[in-house]
């Protein structure tokens, strides 16, 4: 969604800060500051030098007092957010939402929610309702909330607490709606109707949910100035780094071939993986080719939840370790609870080792998907930038 609004708004020439709560490959994708570069200003991670600044500055503030490493990165963010100019300033919750760092913002221009999932139940809760108890802690009396589609429970939280502090909402489903049709992207509202490009760079229905939740708030943002020609060209640019990215294959091991498919996502939740398993079907009605799943996940994490979606879909799953992760599963225990579940599976020592087993014995074209933590996908990045 984040990245769906930057898009927009800078498609209108508009100048976008944004924080974001993880990173992949260096910390300095969490924070992003406006820049010029030729001729536009595009928002982009932020400099060593300002970030050093910034860093040092606040826990000079700070002293002694207790403070966690999101809350001073967060403060450090708002601090270099204030000294640079900008339209917009988007902000993503960390865990939650009530109790999260981000949450000082007494009246902001928008709140956005977008499908609450099961996810950081140690933290959150154990249920979907009472997780999503704690993510609507967001909502400001009297700001507008914009609301993607949700199951029923987190929907009537959602409801329910957006009119007792009087905050006007937008519900897919109700105020907007969004969906492909004949190979575009159709939005409408009551007040608007746009038939777009599909999105370039970010595949899967769930994006097309993303961007018209996205729309609805540019909508509702940009008002008069919401420029169908603006929106197009957004479709078209927005992109975020380890969501179903498509990796050269051939540059990340010489045992790939050109014709061999490599994929990259950061995604590891059932929820994640419902979407992919949908994304890799699709793929897989247009041309057909094995699915190797290359997998590493962190301790905690619902393993067999994440995999069932792959059943009938991956002909092969092969586990890793996540290099630099201390708590990271044993690839030998996610191999065998992938076993277990009916896959053909097995664990290598490295990456490479992993790609070089999917690329073994065979002689037609393979689709190797890289998943199950974003500090996998992180650590997969960073070898584009070594290399």
């Amino acid at each position: 969604v984040l990245a769906f609004l930057t898009a927009i708004l800078e498609a209108h020439g508009d100048q976008v800060q944004r924080f974001s709560s993880q990173h992949l490959v260096s910390f300095h994708e969490r924070i992003n500051l406006p820049f010029e570069k030729d001729n536009q200003v595009k928002t982009a991670p932020i400099t060593e030098e300002q970030l050093v600044d910034v860093l040092q500055r606040t826990k000079d503030v700070n002293g002694e007092d207790p403070i966690t490493f999101f809350e001073i990165t967060t403060a450090a963010a708002f601090l270099a957010f204030s000294e640079t100019k900008a339209d917009w300033c988007l902000l993503e919750t960390g865990l939650g939402g009530r109790l999260d760092s981000t949450n000082v913002i007494a009246s902001p221009a928008a709140t956005i929610l977008s499908p609450i999932s099961i996810d950081h139940t140690k933290f959150l809760g154990e249920t979907i309702r009472e997780i999503a108890r704690e993510k609507i802690g967001i909502l400001k009396a009297n700001s507008p909330v914009f609301v993607g589609i949700q199951e029923p429970e987190p929907l009537e939280l959602i409801e329910q607490r957006a009119a007792e502090i009087s905050a006007p909402s937008y519900i897919r489903g109700q105020d907007y709606d969004v969906y492909a049709q004949r190979g575009r992207l159709v939005y409408s509202s009551p007040d608007a109707l746009f038939d777009l490009p599909l999105p370039r760079n970010m595949l899967g229905r769930h994006q097309i949910e993303n961007a018209g939740l996205a729309l609805c708030v540019a909508q509702h943002l940009l008002k008069e100035r919401l420029n169908p020609d603006a929106l197009a060209t957004a479709m078209k640019t927005a992109f975020w780094p380890a969501r179903m990215q498509r990796l050269q294959a051939e540059d990340y091991s010489p045992h790939l071939r050109q014709e061999d498919e490599l994929w990259l996502d950061g995604g590891h939740n059932p929820a994640a993986a419902l979407v992919l398993a949908d994304i890799l079907g699709d793929l897989e009605e247009r041309v057909s080719r094995p699915l190797h799943i290359i997998i590493g996940m962190m301790e905690g994490k619902d393993v067999r939840g994440f995999l069932k979606e792959f059943l009938g879909l991956a002909s092969q799953v092969i586990a890793v370790p996540i290099p630099g992760e201390d708590n990271a599963m044993n690839p030998d225990r996610l191999a065998d609870l992938a076993c277990e579940m009916g896959f053909e599976s097995e664990s290598a020592a490295t990456l490479d080792d992993a790609l070089q087993i999917s690329a073994e014995g065979r002689h037609e074209g393979v689709r190797v998907l890289i998943c199950g933590s974003l500090y996998l996908a992180g650590y997969v990045l960073s070898l584009q930038e070594t290399s």
